[in-house]
């Protein structure tokens, strides 16, 4: 029987390519916050799809290219959720595969989000307008975690197979938010090089102005967002453009929201691939050579 678990393990691992490869960030978290519920990863029938809940300890997952050559670009994504959730999949794990085919290091982030109860994905979905309440004091601890993401990764550049000026920070719908809060609060050690904020919250962030430091940005959106997050592309968008900085829009007429890696059979299922063209034209990476 031991023999057989032991290579039920090794088939495992086969089957699903290499180990896992986690790094731990840090969790200071606040004396008033207390997540009861463990962290829960299961499928969401609502949203559809895998979701990961109750997030408390802040990790990334490490994605790296296999079959291309790493060029030398790393991208942190930080999947949305509204702070509730974490869409793991398709704004996660399937973006990071894409990315690995073109020779891209990603990290995949899991920021802390609101306590809930068994299915976050539920409660999330009834919350109503408490919602920026409810969010209020844990949105800083996720962009905290986005802050401290970017600071390992440049720190364990060289061991990661990155290159410290080339570190992009992806995020959607509430990660958008993330990653536009880490661009807003960064300093020298955990500003990223470039942003891929798709269908970013940005009401929840309030006033902002535009870093100084030139930052390049792609911004991805659909008109028909349910949740009226178009025009705040668009002021995103505007406002990055005003000040000089690299910008790009990718404004779908139809797409609707949280559609990721997701195949509607509408011209947004390609937005990753116009990204990518955008990041090479602006040489933020390099084409990939294949082994």
């Amino acid at each position: 029987m031991k023999n057989f678990v032991l290579l039920a393990l090794i088939a495992s691992v086969i089957y699903t390519g290499k180990a896992q490869e986690i790094i731990d960030l840090p969790n200071n978290n606040p004396d008033n916050i207390s997540w009861d519920v463990a962290e829960r990863e299961y499928y969401s029938p609502i949203w559809m799809t895998q979701v990961i809940t109750n997030v408390a300890k802040p990790a990334m997952e490490v994605f790296r290219p296999t079959g291309v050559e790493p060029n030398g670009t790393g991208i942190i994504i930080a999947p949305g959720g509204g702070l509730y959730a974490l869409s793991i999949n398709s704004e996660g794990k399937d973006v990071a595969r894409w990315l690995n085919q073109k020779g891209i290091t990603a990290f995949v982030l899991k920021y802390r989000l609101v306590p809930t109860g068994e299915d976050g994905v539920k409660e999330v979905s009834v919350v109503g307008n408490e919602i920026y309440e409810k969010i209020a004091p844990i949105l800083p601890l996720s962009i905290e975690d986005g802050l401290n993401a970017v600071a390992h990764v440049r720190k364990n550049a060289k061991t990661l197979g990155v290159e410290p000026d080339k570190i992009g920070f992806m995020g959607f719908s509430a990660g958008g938010a993330v990653t536009m809060g880490v661009a807003f609060n960064a300093n020298a050690d955990n500003m990223p090089n470039f942003l891929v904020p798709v269908y970013p919250w940005m009401t929840v962030l309030g006033e902002y102005e535009v870093p100084e430091e030139l930052l390049p940005m792609a911004v991805v959106c659909a008109s028909d967002d349910p949740l009226l997050l178009a025009p705040e592309s668009v002021q995103l968008y505007t406002a990055w453009q005003d000040e000089g900085n690299p910008t790009e829009l990718h404004m779908y007429a139809k797409g609707g929201h949280g559609f990721g890696m997701r195949k509607q059979n509408l011209p947004s299922d390609t937005w990753l691939a116009r990204v990518y063209e955008w990041a090479v034209a602006e040489k933020l990476v390099n084409t990939p050579t294949t082994n």
